[in-house]
């Protein structure tokens, strides 16, 4: 790995701690934040209450390390909600938009089947604008930059929020935005619906489908898998992004499908100097010492790569490997580490992990090997128990990794 620029990794004791990841780590523009469950930092122990006193605590933990670190929570800018129940997003909506002053951030929110600690309700996890970058880069006011367009759904979010060289995107559901309805239909339709929705957000910013850098697909019945697929083929014609498939109990408004964002930003927020958005190259890259997919392996922008879900699947036979839990997880970790170190990284580079379990209680197990392919400071991380993963797999990892290099023509 080329280059200086320095993660950056940290913990406060004003929030929950943990021996298995991070609070928060910085790297470059953005800080990425551990999904914070409703748990009181003095007792250790889960609050007592409703859904909207503990998705109170979640904010409060996330304000605490936002704080910590000399942020404010209007650096937010992504939240991702994780409830056990979907019904429950009107209740912490009452409290959310509270810890924010100005634009709010944009969301996704999920309905799990499961979360660590069985009393939780909620889990938030979040991403922070990092102006000051990480040494040895000179701080500088890049301001963050929220929009919205008449063309797409609008809700308690902005659609699209830029800072530096990313645009963030709410999830999109099926909604047609000329009647805020479910558009009719089954999954092909509706995961269409997400799709044209995302296009003309991109579009109103000047941006374009291939600027994509990263896509979660939440879907209720994991068995759309093909059929999703299938519909995605027509939206990325030239390239096919980062990819990483995730089964929802349930999503708002009873929808099929739900699909998750990240977008290049060549041109960066202000005061950096606009770029042709073309000019800041996109490097999507596979190795055959990984899975074979439909999709990118690892997809870098400027500053980070994006590694798609990885399953327990051996590279050699594109099988699920034998063995229980924490067989499969050294499995999926080692295909990450195959793909970070094609592209000349390290796992240290890793700033986010992000976990599903088919059994939540499996965690232990994926924590005795987990630890040990990090030699450094651990990333942020989010877990969450979901009723299903592709091929029948108990467990399915991806990450989010550092790119000091950059992408051409950075120097």
């Amino acid at each position: 790995m080329s280059g200086d620029i320095i993660k950056f990794s940290r913990n406060t004791e004003n929030a929950p701690q943990s021996s298995v990841s991070t609070q928060t780590v910085a790297f470059s523009h953005y800080n990425n934040i551990s999904a914070q469950l409703p748990v009181d930092p003095k007792t250790g122990e889960i609050v007592v209450g409703s859904v909207k006193e503990q998705a109170t605590q979640c904010l409060n933990n996330i304000k605490a390390i936002v704080e910590s670190i000399g942020h404010v929570m209007d650096d937010v800018v992504k939240l991702n909600i994780f409830v056990k129940n979907i019904s429950d997003i009107e209740a912490i909506d009452e409290i959310y938009t509270t810890f924010f002053q100005s634009a709010l951030p944009t969301r996704t929110v999920v309905a799990v089947a499961a979360l660590p600690m069985s009393d939780a309700l909620v889990q938030i996890d979040a991403l922070i604008s990092n102006g000051e970058g990480t040494t040895p880069q000179a701080p500088c006011a890049l301001i963050k930059v929220s929009r919205d367009t008449e063309n797409a759904p609008k809700g308690l979010y902005s659609q699209t929020v830029a800072f530096s060289h990313y645009n963030n995107l709410a999830s999109q559901l099926p909604v047609d935005p000329k009647t805020g309805a479910l558009v009719a239909g089954g999954v092909k339709e509706q995961t269409e619906q997400c799709l044209n929705n995302i296009k003309a957000i991109l579009e109103s910013i000047d941006h374009v489908m291939d600027d994509v850098v990263k896509t979660t697909i939440f879907l209720k019945d994991i068995a759309d898998v093909e059929a999703v697929n299938e519909v995605c083929a027509k939206f990325y014609p030239n390239y096919v992004p980062v990819r990483s498939i995730v089964n929802a109990s349930a999503l708002p408004m009873g929808a099929l499908v739900q699909i998750d964002t990240s977008v290049s930003h060549g041109d960066g927020t202000p005061p950096q100097l606009p770029e042709d958005t073309r000019l800041l190259v996109i490097e999507a890259n596979n190795t055959e010492n990984a899975p074979k997919a439909t999709y990118s392996h690892t997809v870098a922008f400027s500053h980070y790569n994006h590694v798609s879900g990885q399953l327990p699947l051996d590279p050699k036979t594109n099988e699920l490997v034998a063995g229980d839990v924490k067989a499969q997880a050294e499995q999926c970790l080692n295909n990450i580490k195959a793909i970070i170190e094609s592209v000349d990284h390290v796992m240290d580079d890793t700033v986010k992990i992000n976990i599903q379990l088919k059994n939540i209680e499996d965690i232990d197990a994926v924590n005795e090997i987990y630890t040990t392919f990090f030699k450094g400071d651990l990333p942020a991380r989010t877990v969450v128990g979901v009723s299903a993963i592709p091929m029948g797999a108990l467990v399915q990892i991806d990450a989010v990794v550092s790119n000091c290099e950059g992408t051409p023509p950075q120097a």
